[in-house]
């Protein structure tokens, strides 16, 4: 795995150096600012607040200016950083400074949804309700035909419904970081499907096609080594 949700994704960026509190607070905050940024720039915002301090309790008391350029990074930094003190205050106020322990809970702070919801129960407290869905898991997901759905809550559902649950906390951090591959790092997506050898390099690079993944021989010149050694991959690129 070399996506940068392997590296940098939501639950690698909290400080595991701190409290219990504080770092169940960092995960959720990491979820929240994880909508509509990628994830080099949400670690970087991530870091600006470690060195401010990361803490409910100093994230309430920090005015929505100072917040705002901190998190200047992520999508709509306005917005996150709003809704990041009113939860603060939130999980001050209601929860005794930790935060929420259900998904509904976690859902009734401000911008936080489904998909924010069930990653922290993962990633803050350990706990796997359900899968965390982001467009990256839908897209995917039906593009493999394993569901067929129209909206990432319809696609929670439907996973939940085949899946061993003891698969629930990897599915989406799997899914998305092919995604991400598949949208910035094709060529080495397509290397690593042939690395799996030749019983398994046709079936994933079958999966890859199905995804929509351009398996061309004139883009791709590994490709042609690879089906010169092995028949059943030969057949699958000349369908492509």
């Amino acid at each position: 795995r070399n996506a940068p949700v392997d590296f940098v994704g939501c639950e690698k960026l909290a400080d595991p150096r701190a409290s219990k509190a504080d770092f169940e607070w960092q995960c959720l905050v990491a979820a929240m600012l994880s909508s509509l940024t990628r994830d080099q720039a949400n670690a970087e915002a991530m870091a600006c607040l470690r060195i401010h301090g990361n803490s409910a309790k100093n994230i309430a008391a920090t005015p929505e200016a100072k917040l705002r350029k901190l998190i200047i990074k992520v999508g709509f930094p306005k917005v996150k950083a709003k809704s990041l003190r009113a939860s603060a205050k939130m999980c001050l106020e209601q929860h005794g400074g930790r935060i929420p322990r259900t998904i509904e809970g976690l859902m009734a702070l401000p911008g936080v949804g489904p998909k924010m919801a069930y990653l922290v129960m993962t990633t803050a407290l350990n706990q796997q309700p359900g899968i965390c869905v982001d467009t990256h898991v839908h897209r995917i997901a039906n593009m493999l035909r394993w569901v067929r759905t129209k909206t990432p809550e319809e696609t929670r559902v439907a996973l939940e419904s085949w899946l061993p649950k003891k698969e629930w906390p990897d599915i989406n951090i799997l899914l998305v970081g092919v995604g991400q591959m598949q949208q910035q790092a094709v060529q080495d997506l397509v290397e690593a499907g042939l690395a799996l050898g030749s019983r398994r390099a046709p079936a994933a690079l079958k999966l890859m096609k199905r995804m929509g993944v351009p398996l061309r021989r004139d883009r791709w010149p590994m490709l042609d080594a690879a089906a010169a050694k092995n028949p059943d991959l030969g057949k699958l690129l000349k369908r492509c």
